[in-house]
């Protein structure tokens, strides 16, 4: 069996009672629950609000990163969440939370369990409802906001209830994976409840005969299949359930073929690996295994447009059983009460039999010759960085074009390709390789971004300066937003020309090159590996309209939908 590294950021975390901590003040007991839960560092900008808990968080053993902007934040918490297993970030009242509300809706649509912390007005300062500076309509405007874009939102009002309160948002925020909302007003940061009302158990309820009937028809339909193929996604990420997913497909032989969004969930090396599926958007040999398959066994599967190939996957309903934290159901028979790692682990349980697969992952590149001086396309980019990962290295990938040219890069190992593939948030790539690399200090992050997204964030490598972190960047420059060039074109598509290889002068940190060649390119690479006292930066033309085959089937998909 392959070797796995259980991260312990995925164990089960203490159960601590309210009552054992009634010398603690609010903000002290939110500081430990969080190390309870193994977060080591918070993100964000501080302001008045929530200056009293910054304090208190700098006094502790967490590590308080800030940020450039709020969103910076946010997009590094998402990305800390994804290979550490909870992150958290801490920002002022609305100016700061109404600034991080994209990054965490975007952790919440792509369940990503992420806390979010916002200082508040006190409550003595609240009577007779006096405009204080940051206030929107009521005290109440930005808990409602944040209600619609997390999965609990809890505002601490009465001392009493707040050590149930965090537990409560803390415990849904890991059980769920998507992110959760504390507002914690100024004047109750060092108050020491008198009367602490005791927290609830997690609600932990498993129907066990509807698990072991789900298992049981699942386990009788993969026996009885002549072609079945396990289809993995993000939940598989989020639940830290790859070491069973690859468990279960080695003692089965059952190949694996994954989503977008679960992109890495196991080494792309790996011999039952099939590839990428995305319908009709992605390889031809993998979507004819997958829909071809008289079994698909969905696990953690988020049927989006994108991971869908924009709704040309060609999936037979009755021929699947799907497996995710919100349903099992196999054909057109559903199970409730039954929990997604639980189903999981009753197949591995069940000892299907083994089957002789051919191999079925795609042989490594050969090394193609570099052709020094011939003008670098971006299809070609990909294939030389391809070529160049290391197993210590962690792709962080940004949207649009940087994406969609990512797909085929071969990732070695798991939890190593960082994208926002649903949301598809500009900006993400920059600030998450912060968190990537603060939640996994043996991974070195590969950031490809476009110079349009690395314009609305590309600033968070001054975070990664002050972090002594050494990302190797490569920026995309293209002059503009490319994905929308390929839906449709027009003027505003185009952006102002930066030099970004001059970055290195304005924050006196860092090394950077500009390359247009393959040759220019190769020994900019090397360069780039060998620094690492600072982040790389590898300035990369490419013409404005050269763009890789997958962005081009989308663009033409995606026009359909624009009315002329």
């Amino acid at each position: 069996m392959a070797k796995q590294h259980i991260s312990s950021a995925r164990k089960p975390v203490k159960r601590v009672s309210a009552m054992k901590a009634k010398a603690e003040t609010i903000g002290q007991y939110l500081i430990r629950r969080l190390q309870d839960y193994r977060v080591g560092h918070v993100f964000g900008i501080p302001g008045d609000y929530v200056l009293g808990f910054y304090d208190q968080l700098c006094r502790s053993d967490i590590t308080v990163v800030g940020t450039c902007k709020e969103d910076g934040a946010g997009f590094a918490a998402d990305a800390y969440a994804r290979v550490h297993g909870m992150g958290a970030l801490c920002v002022t009242y609305c100016v700061g939370g109404l600034s991080v509300a994209n990054a965490v809706a975007g952790a919440y649509a792509e369940k990503s369990p992420v806390v979010v912390i916002t200082g508040a007005p006190g409550m003595k300062e609240r009577t007779n409802d006096p405009l204080l500076h940051h206030k929107v309509k009521t005290f109440a405007t930005q808990r409602e906001i944040f209600e619609r874009i997390t999965a609990c939102a809890v505002a601490i009002e009465d001392p009493d209830t707040a050590y149930r309160d965090i537990d409560r948002a803390l415990a849904t925020c890991w059980r769920v994976k998507r992110p959760v909302y504390i507002e914690l007003p100024r004047d109750l940061v060092d108050v020491v409840p008198q009367h602490p009302v005791p927290s609830l158990p997690p609600d932990a309820t498993v129907d066990q005969a509807a698990l072991e009937e789900a298992v049981a028809e699942a386990v009788e339909r993969l026996r009885a299949a002549k072609r079945p193929v396990i289809l993995a996604d993000v939940e598989v990420h989020r639940f830290g359930l790859a070491f069973e997913l690859l468990t279960l497909s080695e003692r089965s032989g059952i190949p694996i073929a994954v989503t977008i969004l679960g992109k890495s969930v196991i080494s792309e090396r790996h011999p039952n690996y099939l590839g990428i599926y995305e319908g009709a958007m992605g390889r031809e040999d993998v979507a004819k295994v997958v829909e071809g398959s008289d079994c698909l066994l969905m696990l953690g599967t988020f049927l989006t447009d994108v991971n869908m190939g924009i709704f040309t996957a060609k999936i037979d309903p009755s021929q699947a059983i799907e497996a995710t934290s919100e349903k099992i159901q196999i054909s057109r028979h559903r199970y409730d009460g039954v929990p997604f790692d639980a189903f999981l682990r009753g197949l591995l349980l069940a000892k299907l039999p083994r089957r002789s697969l051919p191999p079925q992952a795609k042989p490594a590149a050969k090394v193609a010759a570099i052709v020094a001086k011939q003008p670098l396309k971006v299809t070609r980019l990909f294939h030389l960085i391809d070529q160049r990962l290391d197993d210590d290295m962690a792709v962080v990938c940004d949207v649009g074009l940087c994406l969609f040219g990512a797909i085929d890069l071969t990732i070695h190992r798991r939890t190593e390709f960082i994208a926002s593939a649903y949301y598809t948030s500009m900006g993400f790539a920059v600030p998450a390789s912060v968190g990537v690399a603060l939640a996994n200090p043996k991974l070195r992050p590969v950031v490809l971004v476009g110079d349009g997204a690395f314009q609305m964030t590309g600033m968070e490598l001054s975070t990664a300066v002050r972090q002594k972190l050494n990302p190797i960047v490569v920026v995309l420059d293209n002059h503009g937003y490319t994905t929308e060039r390929a839906i449709q074109d027009g003027p505003y598509n185009d952006i102002l020309n930066w030099r970004y290889h001059r970055l290195p002068d304005l924050l006196g940190a860092g090394w950077a090159a500009i390359v247009r060649t393959e040759g220019e390119f190769a020994d900019a690479w090397t360069q780039a590996v060998a620094n690492r006292d600072s982040f790389s930066l590898i300035n990369v033309q490419l013409d404005a309209y050269d763009f890789c085959p997958a962005l081009e089937r989308l663009g033409k998909r995606m026009a359909e939908n624009i009315p002329k």
